[in-house]
């Protein structure tokens, strides 16, 4: 029996979801040392001295004038995603900042059908809602016995506003991901986040001190460099619909991280929560050729192919 085009993308998505969760947990510990935004400007620069001579190494063509496009306007927003999500992890524990980042999905499936004319399936729709409803209940159970601080406010606000960004940025990685290798990707995102954010090292940056501080921002700029080519990878042979319920997937893998590494405790709620992320996962998945065929996925050419 053939597998579905789309079976491989979605399997790397989780995968590559579960590498930039952990990234996270690595990025929240170093912003607690340094703050977020020099964490930030420092991995940018430490991926750019990993991905570039391999991008060199390739050939380094240059980029045509549309992915260059693509490539300045994603880096962009990339920069201000990540500074205010970042910066949320400072006042949040890192499993409810992603789960309250979950609205991105749902922003995005509404961008795909604007921006990239895609038809969203009805079952799309219905793992997206069975996602939230996760997601709700997560939240209810861990932030609702709490009292909101100011911080925490704060907290909320900046991942609500990283959360619309970030909508953006997986409708962008879609058109990206068509027009670019993910080397290619990696190489000027990590360029163009960098530059975007030296603007404001006089006024912000902090040298870190502490060996861990730098061990920590190592680990994220490894962890994001292979999540990000292997969102690259598999956002070019399936579309957006279909990738980005995955992203749901996020929060199970923060709570699992958080269980290993720093035994936190599983609330049932959370249990609870990751199951309806797991079934809404499951139903997104895809099964049949003919199923995507008849959303046009079958259509789009493997530009990413190695």
């Amino acid at each position: 029996m053939s597998r579905n085009p789309t079976f491989y993308p979605f399997l790397v998505t989780v995968l590559a979801i579960g590498l930039l969760s952990l990234m996270d947990g690595f990025m929240k510990s170093a912003a607690l040392a340094v703050g977020a935004y020099s964490a930030l400007l420092l991995r940018s620069g430490m991926a750019l001295a990993m991905v570039g001579p391999v991008w060199l190494w390739q050939g380094a063509q240059r980029p045509g004038r549309k992915a260059m496009r693509l490539h300045l306007l994603r880096g962009v927003i990339i920069a201000f995603t990540a500074l205010t999500f970042f910066s949320a992890l400072v006042y949040l524990p890192l499993a409810e900042a992603i789960a309250l980042s979950f609205i991105s999905p749902l922003m995005a499936l509404a961008l795909a059908a604007l921006v990239l004319k895609e038809k969203i399936a009805g079952k799309t729709l219905a793992a997206a809602v069975l996602g939230l409803a996760g997601v709700v209940i997560i939240v209810g159970g861990r932030i609702g016995r709490e009292r909101l601080t100011d911080e925490a406010a704060l907290g909320i606000v900046l991942v609500l506003v990283s959360a619309v960004l970030y909508a953006w940025n997986l409708i962008l990685q879609r058109q990206q991901a068509l027009l670019a290798k993910p080397v290619e990707i990696a190489t000027f995102q990590s360029m163009i986040v960098g530059a975007t954010l030296l603007l404001a090292a006089p006024f912000f940056f902090i040298l870190p001190e502490a060996p861990r501080t730098w061990l920590d921002i190592g680990m994220t700029a490894v962890l994001s460099l292979i999540g990000g080519m292997l969102l690259a990878w598999a956002y070019a042979r399936a579309e957006a619909q279909v990738l980005v319920p995955v992203e749901y997937t996020g929060f199970a893998w923060a709570a699992l991280f958080g269980w290993l590494l720093f035994a936190e405790v599983v609330q049932w709620a959370t249990l609870a929560g990751a199951a309806l992320i797991i079934v809404g996962c499951w139903i997104a998945a895809p099964r049949k050729h003919t199923e995507q065929t008849a959303t046009g996925v079958a259509s789009v050419p493997p530009v990413n192919a190695p």
